[in-house]
């Protein structure tokens, strides 16, 4: 199973609420952020047990963006995806993803006669296609600034 960290479909309400909520999370976060913490979780009764390090990223990641005042949904998928579940997580119809497909832009595996994506492949494609638009916007921006159009 993977692990994707998303600011679309919430389906848990992680918003904090209170300034005692505020404050742990501002705690968790410093010592998540130190170098070389070693994390244990400590159960009522005593028993510990170390935290591994896929662990303590997803963690981290779901306390900065907790501290950051964002909210938080944790999906678990299976390493190869339909080309529905696919086309959910870019937001995009499956009729485009499958174009994507086709053209090349996205590798897939046929399993019988479907098609799956890759769950990596998925990530890397989502990575660089929002990277890509980031600079597009900042290019449109600079040129909208440039001819006083955006100020």
């Amino acid at each position: 199973m993977n692990t994707f960290l998303s600011d679309q479909n919430l389906s848990t309400d992680s918003s904090i609420t209170t300034e005692a909520e505020v404050e742990a999370i501002r705690q968790l976060e410093h010592i998540l952020n130190q170098e070389n913490s070693q994390l244990k979780l400590v159960a009522a009764n005593g028993e510990e047990i170390t935290i591994t390090d896929s662990v303590f990223r997803v963690l981290r990641e779901v306390v900065q963006a907790m501290a950051s005042g964002k909210n938080v949904s944790i999906v678990t998928y299976n390493p190869e995806l339909t080309t529905q579940q696919a086309a959910d997580l870019l937001n995009v119809s499956r009729p485009y993803l499958i174009k994507l497909l086709e053209q090349g832009e996205l590798p897939y595996i046929m399993v019988g006669t479907h098609r799956r994506v890759k769950f990596e492949n998925l990530r890397k494609y989502k990575q660089q296609r929002d990277t890509k638009r980031r600079q597009l916007l900042d290019e449109l921006i600079a040129e909208s600034q440039e001819l006083g159009f955006y100020e």
